[in-house]
């Protein structure tokens, strides 16, 4: 996915918005599930500033692909940490999808009306940017969700995988960024999900 500096703008207010609902649904979860860790840090808030992560936003600007300060949480405050776990990692990526189908419901309202074509271009940018969360943050790689759900469904074993190779991991995942290998991955399944939300709306 090639970003110029009008495809950033148009998507930098759906970037912000995403990020803020993403990982407050994670604190929310996390909250709803007995663990109050992400309330004590203040990351129970709609604000972006609480969520912004420098390097994330860097990237979004540089490689068109962002991420957000991760929300901390404390399993151990769970009642079944495993199943928990999955579903706090859970929450965020699917807020994402929420976002991108109500943005894309908004365009098939607004489409044939007098709003100016930029606000049509930045429910646009909503759409695809938070589509690009949620499936971004699926892949199941440290820190991203992907590997709290892969690794909630495995147990132990995928615990320790990833225990003894995080920081390779991390690391790959940072090549794939900056030599931009990650949009030749995920962005088949972005563009099947926009079509789907296609479909569904047109």
């Amino acid at each position: 996915m090639n970003y110029n500096i009008k495809d950033i703008l148009e998507i930098m207010p759906g970037f912000l918005l995403g990020i803020s609902i993403h990982e407050f649904s994670h604190g929310l979860a996390a909250d709803r599930l007995g663990d109050n860790t992400p309330r004590l840090q203040g990351r129970l808030t709609l604000n972006p500033a609480k969520h912004l992560d420098p390097i994330g936003f860097l990237c979004l600007l540089v490689f068109g692909f962002g991420w957000a300060k991760p929300v901390m949480i404390n399993p151990r405050n769970f009642k079944n940490p495993r199943r928990d776990d999955a579903i706090v990692s859970l929450a965020g990526p699917i807020s994402n999808f929420l976002i991108a189908f109500l943005f894309m419901g908004l365009i098939k309202l607004t489409i044939n009306t007098s709003l100016s074509p930029t606000a049509i271009d930045v429910f646009y940018g909503t759409v695809m940017v938070n589509l690009m969360l949620m499936v971004f943050n699926l892949i199941p790689i440290p820190p991203l969700d992907g590997h709290h759900i892969l690794g909630s469904i495995g147990g132990p074993k995928v615990w320790n995988f990833y225990f003894k190779y995080r920081e390779h991991l991390r690391f790959a995942l940072l090549l794939l960024i900056i030599f931009r290998g990650i949009g030749r991955i995920i962005g088949p399944l972005i563009f099947i999900l926009y079509r789907l939300l296609v479909s569904i709306f047109f």
